[in-house]
């Protein structure tokens, strides 16, 4: 619908280069490497966040006590593996008395709620520890501190102009955080808390008697919750994703992701960025918007195969629901899209959709379609409850069009109008009465069409030559990644004849 404009990144690929090695290099200097990366463990970032001093000695207190943990996580693929590391890694370091929860899309919202410290079963924790999420949740943490509850709030969300008045934060995106890789999923951030608190009880003498856990038995978790969460692959994210799919490569992974992937016909042998993406992912992501995402995180802890084939088949099974419920959407949302095509003359600066039937839980999928066709900004809306005063929204960008700070310059150019927001820059969640529905939609255009330069630019690396297209060429690229966000994997452009044309695969 959109005309693209095509620009070739730096330094195009001239005769010079001969051999795989010298395109990964001239790949690697257009991404602004200056030398092949270092994915080594060992030179990932130290654990110098802000918080994790705090949060390990509070940890490190609740381990000598024996003191109850709740981890209370995400319903994506994010907060799943970020629980399922919390959960594993805490009770692999000696805590005895520690269980999970993970919210409910339609009943608690998102979030450590106030409805979700309602549900919290009898006895209540001494600790909550969120991952994932509870960097916005200030009303509820406040009220497990009136109960009495210390909550410590690991998320890589972006702040609000409020913080929860938690025992500690820890977020890489906190106003004065000078930690480097402000890029990590909630299940990276979960993994440096780990890795700090295994530090601190080294120091304090707990593994005097009982083995000290390898932490890096983890990293599978953090390269699907990092993969999935469509984070920028910073030098540090790429590092970690890397590790995490040689463990998988290498038969290190727990039950549950190799059957996720079995079950989507992947060789593990051959696992990449992508895989994790296109089946882990939303397979992981089809229980929470759809169902519950308890199934997702009982699957990734399943200590059996045949446990974990149980809930993967499962998972299977919902993933695929989803995909019927998301077509059916998407075809009322082309529909939209077209009539609003029309009636602007094509000079769209986005698109705000909305229909009563639209599931509230794939509302975002359907959004970050619409987006890729436009081109351009999209926000789809669903109901909260059938027939009810509240919609969910979700909020999509395919390019240089922050989705949260968008949302924040909204809510100051109309306070009130929207109930609450939050997100990252291609994507953003938010909730407002369906009466306000048409003011937002003219403050999101109004808001858009100040913007110059709306029309996005795709880079390529320019023409291929025919003596490197080879599978010798092929398989280095795949092999130079880790790619995807922030990272892109290469992209060539120039004339072809198509000989021939062959579906493959079933995803």
């Amino acid at each position: 619908m959109r005309q693209v404009a095509l620009e070739q990144r730096k330094g195009g690929i001239g005769p010079s280069v001969r051999a795989p090695e010298e395109l990964i290099t001239h790949l690697y200097r257009a991404r602004g490497l200056k030398e092949h990366p270092n994915y080594a463990l060992s030179a990932m970032l130290p654990p110098t966040l802000g918080g994790l001093s705090a949060a390990t000695e509070r940890l490190a207190d609740a381990l000598v006590n024996e003191e109850s943990i709740l981890v209370v996580g995400d319903f994506d693929a994010d907060g799943a593996t970020a629980t399922a590391l919390a959960v594993s890694s805490l009770r692999s370091m000696g805590f005895r008395q520690v269980n999970w929860m993970i919210p409910d899309r339609f009943r608690h919202g998102y979030g450590l709620s106030q409805v979700v410290l309602d549900d919290i079963p009898s006895p209540p924790p001494q600790v909550i520890l969120t991952v994932d999420q509870g960097i916005s949740s200030v009303d509820g943490v406040a009220k497990a501190k009136a109960s009495g509850i210390d909550v410590i709030v690991t998320d890589h969300h972006l702040p609000g102009f409020e913080l929860p008045q938690a025992v500690a934060i820890v977020n890489p995106n906190l106003d004065g955080e000078a930690f480097p890789s402000k890029h990590l999923a909630g299940v990276g951030v979960v993994f440096y808390l780990m890795v700090a608190l295994r530090q601190l009880l080294r120091v304090r003498g707990a593994f005097e008697h009982k083995p000290e856990p390898r932490l890096d038995q983890w990293l599978d978790l953090v390269a699907v919750g990092t993969v999935a969460d469509l984070v920028t692959l910073d030098h540090n994210n790429r590092l970690l994703v890397a590790q995490g799919i040689a463990r998988i490569r290498g038969g290190q992974t727990r039950p549950g992701i190799r059957a996720l992937l079995e079950v989507g016909n992947r060789n593990l042998r051959s696992v990449t960025a992508a895989d994790l993406a296109f089946v882990v992912a939303p397979r992981l992501n089809a229980a929470g918007r759809l169902d519950d995402m308890r199934k997702g995180v009982e699957c990734l802890l399943a200590q059996s195969e045949r446990e974990a084939r149980v809930f993967a088949s499962t998972l299977d099974v919902i993933n695929q629901e989803r995909k019927t419920v998301q077509a059916t959407m998407q075809v009322e949302a082309n529909r939209q899209a077209n009539e609003l095509a029309v009636t602007l003359d094509s000079q769209l600066p986005g698109a705000c959709l909305f229909n009563e039937d639209w599931h509230q839980g794939v509302v975002g999928l359907v959004a970050g379609q619409i987006a890729e066709r436009l081109r351009r900004p999209v926000v789809a809306f669903a109901p909260e409850v059938v027939g009810g005063d509240q919609l969910k929204g979700s909020a999509r960008s395919p390019g240089n069009i922050h989705m949260r700070d968008l949302l924040v310059a909204i809510d100051q150019q109309a306070p009130g109008l929207i109930s609450r927001f939050g997100g990252h820059a291609g994507a953003a969640g938010l909730s407002l009465p369906r009466e306000s529905l048409q003011a937002f939609e003219a403050e999101f255009m109004a808001y858009l069409s100040q913007i110059p330069n709306l029309e996005e630019r795709v880079s390529s690396d320019g023409t291929l030559p025919s003596h490197l297209m080879t599978c010798e060429v092929a398989e280095a690229i795949q092999e130079a990644g880790p790619w995807g966000q922030g990272f892109p994997e290469p992209l060539f452009d120039g004339q072809f004849l198509v000989c021939e044309r062959r579906i493959v695969g079933g995803e």
